[in-house]
């Protein structure tokens, strides 16, 4: 009875039934020891087998094979490989199964080197290996990536005929895919005069796993014409395949086509399969008929719910992740580590902290707090959300960090616009011996873009061709948007044209370079070629075309690339669009026709739209208009210190005192603070930043020193301080004084006291440019001879020999 329930996998009743002869003073039989010694080993109960050892030895059963290799492949089952090697030892006789026992043991506790180890001894004492042992041999090579072992190996199987025997077959084909060579188990494949259903989802899986989707699908056609019938484990291959190759949209229909087959034959309920089309419809953004087929499952697992969850957090629906999440806990279902790192990418998307922490609570409620899965998406999602402090902290207290996890919190620091403090955590990371890849590389040039550090992202420009990271194209593209934001778009062209691939993001890159720099005309001419190619423009490509318009004032060309949007490519127009158009118009002057555009608008009016026209507004001092968009900014936007900032000066511009006042005591009553403006300047690969009035920098007395030189030669040039731009009711002198300690003013004069004659002077403002330092900077690049880079909040002035590259239209 005993041993029937240990052959039949029921090994609870097997042990049960143990316990009832031992109270009944029944001695077991060699038989029924090793039925319990087979049965111990499938539940992991070291502690009872123990105990059948001990009765093994009492009736003198230890020195027989059939004992000894039931107590190997026990002690192997519960983990204990020592023990597993005394019994091994200490057996007098041995055959090819106890060699076997001891191979697989080592196999399935992760002890590869040693299996193979005792593979040559097997040898060496002249014992030949069986079939199991031959599979057992090839899965350590597949666990280790040793292909060349596994080569040996096979060499081995041809040699002594294992070579049409289908299981060893299948496990050749395995470690050859697990190994990265498929065609090498395609090899094998083709050679075997017969395959089951295994032999096809092993060989299909294999290309699957390595990135040859479409051979996948080829083969689960071929298998078809075979006449074999795929299960379950083929249809989740098969849509593994289809959803990693969701760039190419025939594989959406052969997905579709394959739910057709998993309805008609009767797969619809297997939970596995159900969860694959979840997977691979939500890889194509189909994330209704995704819904459909989670909706149809009647038991569906946390699994099931996590590939739901995390197919509306990775979409524009990251609501319905959270919304099915709470619905979750409601019906009893435990979420998984992966569950809640899908919830916590959703929190990121929308940029919801409040619910973000809640998770956060849940997390160490439930003791996720040490995943390394977890811990990075709790990294990115406080990041995402623009508290980086916090992301730190989480980062800092994390047992473990993969370079995934460093990725996070520097793409953390660079998107918040922390970028010394990701290049600085990237020297630490370095420190610590992590190897970065080339998502770290993106996001440390993200960093640099940022601050206009030009020297440093050339070093790691530098460091990506010398340490052979592959320079793909998003390493490419974000070479290309360093460059451009670093004041270098010849550059920036000349990767752009070497890229032996391309994809729009790396087209809308190039164009928004040259727009930032003001060669709308340069953008246009890219967008026609690019018009040339396959590739079709998305919307992000139209608001760099647009913008790229509107600082060149090419108006004519901007309405028609407007129309072109929806006309031509069926692009709906968005808010960041409708942005472009209004301020295309309202600095070229047309402020008027930007009110009646805005008024025409088909879509909700958002801050951004409103935000252009008032920008325009202070440009041409138009305050009537101007109080009309601020009164909808106020509505929008009402902790936005930035509107009241600026509808303040344009009071102050115009002498309106009391106007002024009364904003910034609106200002005051709602604690608003406008955002401080900041100069850095990058010298001998130090990022230095200045403040307006700043005496805090070494080199200040120097600085200041440098400032008055520069402003008696100015005067006596034909300069004239342009006091509009100090929006204080104070004296003349002082309001001089006060234009003379700007920040940009600073950088440039410490970039002049500290480089060599001759060498350009870049600077990089978080605001935009004052007309008086534009003015300033102007006559002093002509009196210096030497060209002056400023790159504010809207784009590049390159200011040479007395002139500024916008042609002082920005």
């Amino acid at each position: 009875m005993i041993a029937g329930y240990a052959q039949n996998r029921n090994a609870n009743e097997a042990l049960l039934l143990s316990n009832v002869m031992q109270l009944e003073g029944v001695l077991p039989d060699s038989v029924v020891m090793v039925s319990l010694l087979q049965a111990c080993g499938d539940l992991g109960a070291r502690q009872q087998g123990m105990w059948v050892h001990g009765c093994l030895i009492r009736r003198g059963f230890e020195f027989d094979v059939s004992a000894g290799n039931s107590l190997v492949a026990m002690y192997a089952k519960c983990g204990n490989m020592c023990d597993a090697r005394r019994v091994f030892e200490a057996m007098p006789e041995k055959n090819v199964i106890s060699w076997t026992a001891m191979i697989a043991g080592y196999a399935q506790n992760g002890q590869g080197p040693d299996a193979l180890a005792l593979f040559d001894e097997m040898k060496f004492v002249g014992v030949n290996p069986n079939s199991v042992t031959m599979v057992n041999l090839l899965s350590v090579c597949a666990d280790l990536g040793a292909v060349h072992q596994g080569k040996v190996i096979h060499n081995y199987v041809i040699g002594h005929g294992f070579e049409s025997n289908e299981f060893v077959a299948n496990g050749l084909m395995d470690m050859y895919a697990k190994c990265g060579c498929p065609k090498d188990a395609q090899f094998v494949f083709n050679r075997m005069p017969q395959r089951s259903v295994v032999s096809w989802n092993t060989i299909i899986s294999g290309y699957a796993q390595n990135g040859y989707f479409n051979d996948a699908l080829a083969l689960f056609h071929q298998m078809q014409l075979a006449g074999i019938s795929p299960d379950s484990v083929t249809i989740v291959s098969v849509l593994s395949a289809c959803a990693h190759a969701c760039t190419d949209l025939s594989a959406l229909q052969e997905g579709k086509e394959i739910h057709y087959h998993i309805v008609r034959n009767g797969f619809s309920s297997n939970v596995f399969v159900g969860t694959a089309l979840i997977h691979m419809y939500a890889k194509f953004g189909c994330v209704d008929d995704a819904r459909q087929v989670f909706d149809k499952m009647s038991e569906p697992d946390v699994v099931s719910w996590t590939a739901m969850i995390l197919g509306y957090a990775q979409s524009d629906h990251a609501n319905e992740a959270l919304v099915l999440f709470h619905q979750l806990q409601l019906v009893g279902v435990i979420p998984d580590s992966f569950t809640v790192v899908g919830v916590l990418q959703a929190c990121a998307r929308l940029g919801t902290l409040e619910e973000g922490k809640l998770v956060h609570v849940y997390v160490i409620r439930s003791g996720y707090q040490s995943d390394a899965f977890v811990g990075t998406a709790l990294v990115d999602m406080y990041a995402k959300c623009g508290i980086a402090d916090v992301a730190r902290r989480v980062f800092d207290k994390m047992a473990k960090r993969n370079v995934v996890s460093w990725n996070a919190m520097i793409s953390g620091y660079a998107q918040n616009g922390h970028a010394d403090e990701a290049l600085g955590l990237f020297r630490q990371m370095e420190l610590e011996g992590m190897k970065p890849n080339s998502s770290t590389m993106v996001s440390l040039l993200l960093a640099c873009a940022h601050l206009g550090a030009l020297q440093q992202g050339k070093w790691f420009h530098d460091y990506i061709i010398g340490n052979g990271f592959k320079c793909d194209i998003v390493v490419a593209t974000a070479l290309i948007d360093m460059y451009c934001k670093c004041g270098r778009v010849e550059i920036a062209r000349q990767l752009f044209d070497k890229m032996p691939e391309r994809n729009v993001v790396s087209w809308s890159a190039m164009i928004a370079g040259y727009g930032m720099h003001g060669r709308g005309e340069d953008a246009v001419a890219l967008f026609c070629e690019m018009q040339r190619t396959e590739l079709k423009p998305d919307q992000i490509t139209f608001v760099s075309l647009l913008s790229a318009c509107s600082h060149a004032g090419l108006v004519e060309e901007g309405w028609r690339f407007f129309e072109c949007m929806s006309q031509d490519y069926g692009i709906t127009p968005r808010g960041k669009h409708y942005a472009c158009m209004v301020d295309l118009l309202g600095r070229a002057g047309r402020l008027d026709e930007a009110e009646y555009f805005i008024k025409k608008m088909p879509i909700k009016v958002d801050a951004g739209v409103w935000g252009a026209l008032l920008g325009a507004c202070r440009i041409y001092g138009n305050i009537k208009l101007g109080e009309r968009a601020a009164e909808h900014l106020f509505d929008l936007e009402p902790d936005n210190a930035g509107v009241f900032a600026l509808l303040s000066n344009m009071y102050a511009a115009a002498g309106r005192w009391d106007d002024m006042a009364k904003v910034r005591k609106m200002m005051k009553r709602r604690r608003l603070k406008k955002a401080p403006g900041f100069s850095f300047i990058e010298v001998n690969n130090k990022v230095h930043a200045f403040v307006v009035g700043d005496k805090s920098h070494p080199q200040s007395e120097d600085i200041y020193t440098m400032l008055e030189t520069l402003a008696e030669q100015m005067e006596e040039a034909g300069y004239v301080p342009d006091t509009n731009f100090v929006l204080h009711d104070v004296e003349e002198e002082l309001k001089e004084h006060m234009l003379y300690s700007h920040s940009e003013k600073l950088a440039i004069a410490f970039g002049l006291i500290s480089t060599s004659p001759g060498t350009p002077i870049q600077i990089t403002k978080n605001l935009r440019v004052c007309g008086d330092c534009h003015s300033a900077s102007k006559f002093i690049s002509k009196l210096v001879k030497r060209e002056i880079i400023v790159r504010d909040a809207n784009r590049f002035h390159h200011f040479k020999d007395g002139l500024c590259s916008c042609g002082d239209y920005w």
